[in-house]
Parts: structure tokens; C-alpha cells; sequence
């Protein structure tokens, strides 16, 4: 996995020296809805990136966690889950509730 990815970077390194090097001048237009769309694109990106690396953040925090045996739950006050359900006839009849 890491030769395949060593090659990846290594495969767009020598792509955008290439484009960089042997590219040709253009005058072309852009059309500003063009650059709405890569706004756009660019946003959703860093969106994507910033969700994948507080997925891996939160889990590399957990496994070190566990690696290291802290409890992050150490001192919070937990609730039961009871739910008391009470009609308005109980309440008259006691009412302290």
C-alpha cells in the first residue's frame, strides 16, 4: 500500500512539473460562472478533507486512549434511563410529585 502511494505522488509530481514545464500559452476566457463552479468545488473539498481528518483524529484519539487505558468518561455523572410516567389522577391523590 505504501509503494502504490509512494508511486502516486510520485506519478503527479512528475505530471505537474511536466504541464508546468512544456505548457503552451492560451488566451482564452473564463466564464464567471466557471469560477462560481470552482469556488464551489474548492469549498466542498476542504469541507471533505476537514470531515476525513476529524474522522481519524477522533479514532487515532480513541485507540491511544485505549492504548494508554485513560477513561474519558472518568468523572461524569451518568443519568438512569428510567422514564416515570405519572396521570394526572396519581398526582392528585399524591401530591408530593
Amino acid at each position: 500500500m505504501k509503494k502504490l502511494t509512494g508511486y502516486l505522488v510520485l506519478g503527479a509530481v512528475v505530471f505537474g512539473t511536466g504541464m508546468l514545464l512544456f505548457g503552451l500559452n492560451v488566451n482564452a476566457y473564463i466564464d464567471p460562472s466557471v469560477s462560481t463552479y470552482l469556488i464551489q468545488a474548492v469549498a466542498g473539498i476542504i469541507f471533505a478533507v476537514g470531515a476525513a481528518l476529524g474522522i481519524y483524529f477522533r479514532k487515532a484519539k480513541k485507540k491511544i486512549n485505549k492504548t494508554l487505558n485513560i477513561d474519558e468518561n472518568k468523572g461524569k455523572e451518568v443519568e438512569s434511563d428510567e422514564i416515570i410516567l405519572s396521570t394526572e389522577d396519581e398526582k392528585t391523590e399524591n401530591p408530593e410529585n
